[in-house]
């Protein structure tokens, strides 16, 4: 029965080592085709710090214009009040 529990174990881990390894090529993959779309994040949905703060999910009002979130490349010129660019600090 000890032998059963460690080959289910040892595969579990192997399986789950060998998911990490395959989704890092995903991942740079993806932050290739996304964009930073500003002014259009909801009050603490931001992705990343802001000129007020320096934590993501910390803006505090809907459409923020210094808070950004992270949409596929060519969706934040489709949405009112998107910008691709930060506004300029102050």
């Amino acid at each position: 029965m000890k032998n059963i529990n460690a080959f289910v174990q040892s595969a579990v881990t192997a399986a789950i080592a060998l998911s990490a390894l395959n989704a890092a090529p995903t991942f740079a993959a993806d932050k290739a085709d996304v964009e930073k779309c500003y002014g259009v994040a909801k009050a603490g949905k931001n992705d990343c710090k802001t000129l007020s703060n320096a934590c993501a999910g910390h803006s505090v009002t809907d459409a923020q214009a210094d808070a950004f979130i992270a949409l596929p490349k060519g969706t934040c010129e489709r949405i009112a009040g998107g910008s691709l660019t930060a506004p300029e600090a102050q």
